[in-house]
């Protein structure tokens, strides 16, 4: 058998059985879609390169170690991985995300920018940190379109076809993201208050 007509669970089973053509394969089969998806979310080609490169680091651990059971779902595997590194990424920049979506809610709407003095330096960037936080508590999904639409500056289409779903799951996973970052805001308020 021709090893370009293997499905990708046979290239899996050829590479973890010592074949190194079986991932040298996966990753020219798949290394466009794979790349472009990282570098839709970074925007940066550098950036992109080694963030592919750490996740197919990822792959060959995985797969040497045993631990990869996702039969026959290969490529959104991969991406998930991915998309996990560009999510770490972030969250190591530390930089703060303004988040709006298509209600016209900012987040950022409760941070008033002004000249401001010391206390209120310090307020603003407590309440940068807080809702960094808060952005690491929502559900994975959440968070991922939540990142994706602000740091890629993806459309959400874009996005649903990144994470293979639905531009209404996309928009809805936005939605919900928002909301429980409302829902956080205000129990937090609330308990400051208490």
């Amino acid at each position: 058998m021709k090893i370009q007509t293997m499905s990708d669970q046979q290239l899996i089973h050829l590479y973890v059985a010592g074949k190194e053509v079986g991932l040298q394969e996966l990753i020219n089969r798949h290394k466009s879609k794979i790349y472009t998806s990282i570098y839709l979310l970074v925007k940066d080609q550098y950036l992109a390169e080694d963030i592919f490169q750490d996740t197919f680091i990822k792959v060959i651990q995985t797969l040497k170690a045993g631990k990869y059971n996702e039969e026959g779902k290969f490529l959104p595997w991969v991406l998930r991985i991915a998309h996990n590194l560009v999510i770490d990424f972030f969250r190591k920049e530390k930089r703060t995300p303004v988040i709006t979506n298509g209600d016209g809610f900012d987040i950022f709407d409760v941070i008033k920018v002004y000249d401001e003095n010391v206390e209120d330096k310090i307020v603003r960037e407590q309440t940068y940190k807080d809702l960094k936080t808060l952005i690491h508590l929502l559900p994975s999904e959440q968070k991922e379109v939540l990142i994706m639409r602000h740091y890629g500056d993806l459309s959400f289409k874009e996005i649903a076809d990144i994470t293979e779903v639905s531009i209404n799951t996309a928009l809805g996973r936005m939605r919900y993201a928002l909301n429980n970052l409302r829902k956080m805001l205000e129990s937090k308020e609330l308990s400051l208050k208490c």
